[in-house]
């Protein structure tokens, strides 16, 4: 590709991204005009981004676990455990938001990030509209954990999958180096968060205590579709636990739950359907092109190949590198292309250097992962809490997220960088 080529991609990215920041404009529109631009311009072409640029892996995952919920939360056991929750901490919204932000990021460490909150945050606007509180505290803190979550095994988030297959590190591996540092980030910014919306989570006793006197049982609207409901989400969510094993992709998990759960429920497809969240799924779609035509021209191989040459082989400066460049990029562009480059350039340097990489491969996972927190168009999650949420009248912007998210995203980074120092060198 030309220098012409290499410059006019980036000014498209910077122009797209401008844009969606602006909020003039839908970002699902944006993100089309931008992806389709990178194709006119011949940047990358409608072959390569169908075969090379579209994660269609992602793309299945989302709809079917988008069908599953759907159908779920019909039963009204969404409600029941909403109620079930606002038991457990006595209906305080500080309480709340503690106890959502620590299931998310458990559940995100052995399902994915994506499953966990299409899960977690409809009890959350069911809790927060019954105590007539302001629901973006509580999807900011959950989006933040998932992606925390996420981070700390290798089936959590899709880069550590990449990374553990590229540097044949295991599950077990995963969990000794990276489990650590990721529960200690999150008590941290959890501790952060209460004291960020401490003033701002207040609710009357009336609503506290109207929340408490229901009974989660009476929530429940038709049982026999929670049995089968129920059945297939757990047979989902262990198929989700097993995919390595089992040899199938995380998509063709997700759509065999839906279309198991559309069979034996006999729920009207066309109805179902109509509550799949397209514009997040045409979104996806792109962005999946926009960063495409960046990988195409060769912006993110360059971007990866400046960050190797400033370190000159040493590994503790390689390692702190690979963390904050890995962190910035995967805050505003899609972690997955990020890896996928920075790994043959890893490999390369440590058989040209002789050395020993473990601590920049854990340096890469914590970046990549912890990165996406940067932005409301970090991480895959970020972006259906947001489509989620907007579809229930809640805004969730770019602004007001960043505004929180990006600073908690650098306290994560400082302290994984202090962790990287301190553990291998």
């Amino acid at each position: 590709m030309s220098e012409f080529s290499f410059w006019s991609s980036i000014a498209i990215f910077i122009i797209v991204y401008a844009l969606i920041i602006g909020e003039q404009f839908h970002r699902m529109t944006v993100a089309l005009t931008g992806g389709l631009l990178m194709l006119l311009t011949g940047f990358i072409s409608q072959e390569t981004a169908l075969k090379e640029a579209i994660d269609f892996n992602t793309l299945g995952l989302l709809i079917g676990m988008m069908l599953l919920v759907t159908i779920t939360r019909r039963t009204g056991v969404f409600e029941a455990i909403a109620i079930w929750a606002a038991h457990i901490t006595g209906g305080y919204p500080l309480r709340l938001l503690a106890l959502l932000s620590l299931i998310t990021a458990l559940a995100s460490a052995f399902l994915d990030n994506v499953t966990t909150v299409l899960l977690t945050v409809p009890i959350t606007l069911t809790l927060t509209d019954k105590l007539e509180i302001n629901p973006l505290p509580f999807l900011i803190s959950e989006i933040i954990a998932s992606n925390i979550g996420g981070t700390a095994t290798l089936i959590g988030d899709p880069p550590n999958i990449m990374i553990g297959s590229a540097a044949g590190l295991d599950f077990n591996s995963f969990l000794l180096q990276l489990a650590p540092i990721s529960l200690l980030i999150l008590l941290v910014t959890i501790g952060l968060l209460l004291l960020i919306y401490r003033q701002e989570l207040q609710t009357t006793e009336e609503n506290r205590l109207a929340l408490l006197a229901l009974n989660y049982r009476d929530e429940i609207k038709d049982q026999a579709l929670l049995r089968k409901s129920l059945a297939v989400l757990s047979l989902t969510i262990l198929a989700f636990m097993l995919h390595g094993t089992l040899h199938l992709e995380s998509a063709t998990v997700a759509l065999t739950g839906a279309v198991v759960l559309l069979l034996i429920s006999r729920e009207e497809p066309e109805d179902v359907l109509l509550h799949v969240e397209w514009p997040t799924i045409f979104f996806f779609i792109g962005l999946f092109v926009l960063v495409g035509g960046l990988k195409a021209t060769g912006v993110i191989s360059a971007l990866a190949k400046w960050s190797l040459t400033l370190t000159q082989g040493d590994i503790l400066q390689t390692s702190l590198l690979v963390l904050w460049v890995s962190a910035i990029a995967s805050a505003f562009i899609d972690n997955i292309p990020f890896v996928a480059t920075m790994i043959p350039l890893l490999k390369e340097m440590g058989q040209l250097g002789g050395l020993a990489l473990d601590p920049v491969w854990w340096s890469l996972a914590l970046g990549a992962c912890l990165g996406g927190n940067g932005t409301l168009i970090g991480a895959s999650a970020n972006v259906i809490v947001a489509g989620i949420a907007e579809k229930n009248g809640v805004l969730l912007s770019f602004r007001t997220y960043f505004k929180v998210a990006f600073p908690l995203m650098l306290v994560s980074i400082l302290l994984s960088h202090l962790y990287i120092w301190l553990r291998y060198f």
